[in-house]
């Protein structure tokens, strides 16, 4: 098959699964008390600054915590990391990719729909839709979305770097689900902006300490 099909349809595949994120987000995060402020003004017609203004510092601090840590774990891993860490995107496409879009498929869709889903499910009054799911709850969601957020990155990997050992495969998983934990508990307290600060300002600081 043609290179130029597989990229257009790998292409149709992350834009179709981007809209759906994007819907699934929009219909139910809300109903949940997740939020992303910021885009929501924007949406209103308004100036998105004041909303987005209380996230910088958390999404500033948590991504240079995010940062660090993972060069803790290549660190104190440098087997298991070497063949990912040879072959990294280019940082504009960390960036782009990994800061906006994951965010908006993972956080925005994916922990939203877990979130309302447990909800439905658990909740202990199933006759209303009032209140809004308690902390535990949304802490089994963030860490779900994060295993999954961790899993997400080895079809990738292994493209780029060919087959994946084991212990390759659990530090790729564990790394990028520790990460997973921070955004989601940044989306949840500040919102979707925060979380996307994060994860740009993770890449960042982990180009910045590795040189690339």
């Amino acid at each position: 098959m043609p290179t130029w099909i597989v990229g257009l349809a790998s292409g149709v595949q992350s834009a179709l699964l981007l809209a759906l994120a994007a819907f699934a987000g929009a219909k139910l995060a809300g109903k949940v008390g997740l939020r992303a402020p910021a885009l929501a003004e924007l949406a209103s017609g308004r100036a998105p600054w004041a909303a987005l203004r209380p996230q910088c510092l958390p999404g500033l601090v948590g991504g240079v915590f995010a940062g660090v840590l993972l060069w803790g774990l290549i660190a104190t891993a440098p087997q298991a990391a070497a063949p990912i860490h040879g072959a990294t995107m280019p940082l504009a496409v960390r960036l782009l990719y990994g800061g906006v879009t994951e965010e908006v498929l993972v956080r925005w869709g994916l922990m939203s729909l877990l979130v309302w889903a447990l909800w439905r499910v658990l909740r202990r009054d199933a006759r209303g839709d009032t209140g809004t799911p308690g902390a535990g709850l949304v802490w089994i969601a963030i860490a779900l979305s994060a295993v999954v957020f961790g899993l997400a990155h080895l079809p990738a990997a292994a493209g780029l770097a060919g087959p994946l050992a084991w212990p390759v495969v659990l530090h790729l998983t564990a790394a990028n689900a520790a990460f997973g934990v921070i955004a989601g508990f940044l989306f949840w307290r500040y919102g979707l902006e925060a979380a996307i600060i994060a994860h740009l300002v993770a890449h960042l600081t982990l180009a910045a300490i590795v040189g690339r």
